[in-house]
Order: C-alpha cells, then structure tokens, then sequence
C-alpha cells in the first residue's frame, strides 16, 4: 500500500499574514456566518426565481436571476477568504442554515410577499456585513474589510430594485 504524503482534509494553515491567529479564527467565524446566509439567501432567491408569478413575472424572473448568480460568485470569494486565512470554509446546507442570519424558506408564499421577505433579507445581510467590516477593520485585515464592503453595496442595491418592482 503506497503511502500519501498529502493531506486529503482541510485542516488550519499556519498563516503569518500580520493577523493573529485569534484575531482570524474570530473573523472566519464571521466570514463563515456571511457565507451560511448567502448561501441561505441564495437557495431563498432561486425559490422565487423559479416560483414567481404575475404581472411582473418577466422582470423578478431575470431580477432574480441577476441575483442569485450574483452571489454564488461571491459566496465562493468569501469561503475562500476564510481558506486564505486559514481556517476551514462551512461544509454542507446544514452548517450553512445553522450559522444563517436569514431564514430558510419552508413554504411556497405569495409572490409580493416573497419579494417583501427578499427585500428584508437583504437588508439583513448589508447589516451583518457592516459588522464583519468593523471586526476586519479592528484587526487591520484590509482584504476582508474591501470585499465585505463591496457586498454591501450590492445587497442594499437588490433590496432597492426588489422593493422597486413591486411599489
């Protein structure tokens, strides 16, 4: 039996990037909450991308899918953050829902109300990231501190034209 040298599960990296280690395991835990709710809001907004109905289907159809493809891009940036600093990115739907600020979706709801739940979940997430800013802010992590500042923007841009579309 030939024996690997390489290590097949993540596991810590020793990182020596002027960030104590305390300092990035605090904030890979709030990456890893950012990341658990958009992926939360994620599969939220596919759910009303597929499920909408009404006079306005045609816009919240492509909206949506704006969206929704939007923040997989981003979702995948900011786990491997959490890698880059060296700490393990969540695993699997139930650790994602278990450190979500947003909740899952569990029943099939009137398409304005979907929308309004979309509106809010999004403000929740530009919230969630003015608190990641301020813990990158506090240990000098520049990096962390310009991508989460960036998503807020784009969160408080889809709770506008959401909240817009159905005005």
């Amino acid at each position: 039996m030939a024996h690997s040298s390489m290590q097949t599960v993540a596991k810590e990296f020793p990182v020596e990037n002027g960030v104590g280690r305390k300092d990035r395991r605090e904030l890979a835990k709030m990456l890893t909450q950012i990341v658990g709710s958009s992926h939360v809001l994620y599969a939220k907004i596919r759910g009303v991308h597929w499920n909408v109905v009404g006079p306005t289907f045609y816009s919240l159809h492509k909206l949506t899918e704006a969206h929704y493809e939007e923040l997989n891009e981003a979702i995948d940036d900011m786990a491997e953050r959490i890698r880059a600093i060296g700490f393990s990115a969540p695993t699997g739907l139930a650790e994602m829902i278990e450190n979500s600020v947003i909740t899952d979706q569990t029943k099939l709801i009137a398409t304005e109300e979907m929308i309004k739940e979309l509106v809010e979940d999004h403000e929740k997430m530009a919230r969630l990231l003015r608190d990641g800013v301020a813990a990158a802010e506090d240990v000098e992590d520049v990096k962390t501190g310009d991508m989460l500042t960036e998503r807020i923007g784009v969160h408080e841009e889809a709770a506008w034209m959401l909240r817009a579309t159905i005005s």
